[in-house]
């Protein structure tokens, strides 16, 4: 069996982006091991919470690796940097300011000692632009170089054509109103538009066998309000929009692979 780390910015970002692949990957056998960079303590406090946010999002992880079979987190010393443009940005330990070296040698100890045969990023603009999803696809590609053992390494992306496809689908069948519509095409957090054109993705994971743990990995962390707005989805619209992970992957030919990558 295969050991496969995943490498993610925020506690949730695991439940959101790769969780489907996650379960499936534990269920066969394979050793899943999940790198956070930062605790999510910039992410919103729930009402009433009175505490320590990223000890209650460690907390939150645990119970997704629960569902999804992770059998091990590791925890970077990183602070969360927040969106672009937050005074945040510029705090001492911020992610977005580590050190790529130093950082990418702490994935690179983990990659060793697990003796991974495949490690996952972000793309080269982290999905949506958010600085410690870009700072993750630094690090791990550079991690990747480090590693005594060089493993595979594959990007999780968005599919901005079949995410502009389900908005007019909705558009036109009457389930959305137009102005509600997100523009997939429009700038994000670092000017750039979701994810990566389908031209560019490699391979396609069909994850509906496992979308119940996806919900339920998101409702693991119930104090963030982006994972709770997920599950509000009508059932369809979240088939649709979580029931397939993408992927990218250097050095593969062109065109997307409806596929299994970890095989």
């Amino acid at each position: 069996m295969s050991t496969i780390v995943f490498v993610h910015a925020h506690p949730d970002d695991e439940a959101s982006q790769t969780s489907g692949s996650m379960t499936r990957l534990a269920a066969e056998g394979h050793r899943v091991v999940v790198v956070y960079a930062t605790g999510g303590d910039h992410g919103t406090i729930p009402d009433g919470h009175e505490g320590d946010l990223a000890e209650l999002r460690r907390t939150e992880a645990e119970a997704s690796a629960a569902v999804t079979g992770a059998q091990r987190l590791v925890w970077l010393d990183y602070r969360d940097s927040g969106m672009t443009g937050w005074d945040t940005n510029a705090a001492e330990l911020a992610f977005m300011r580590a050190d790529v070296e130093e950082a990418a040698a702490q994935v690179a100890a983990v990659l060793d000692e697990e003796d991974a045969e495949v490690v996952v990023g972000y793309d080269w603009h982290g999905g949506y632009g958010h600085p410690d999803h870009v700072q993750v696809h630094r690090v791990t590609a550079r991690a990747v170089e480090l590693a005594a053992r060089r493993p595979r390494y594959l990007e999780v992306t968005m599919n901005r054509d079949a995410m502009r496809r389900l908005f007019s689908a909705a558009v036109e069948a009457g389930q959305l109103p137009a102005e509600h519509a997100w523009d997939v095409d429009g700038p994000l957090d670092d000017g750039n538009p979701l994810g990566t054109p389908e031209a560019d993705i490699h391979w396609a994971v069909d994850v509906m066998p496992w979308l119940d743990h996806k919900r339920r990995a998101l409702a693991a962390h119930a104090s963030q309000p982006d994972a709770a707005g997920m599950l509000q989805m009508p059932e369809q619209a979240f088939a649709a929009m979580m029931g397939t992970e993408h992927f990218r992957e250097e050095g593969r030919p062109v065109g997307m692979v409806v596929g299994w990558p970890f095989a």
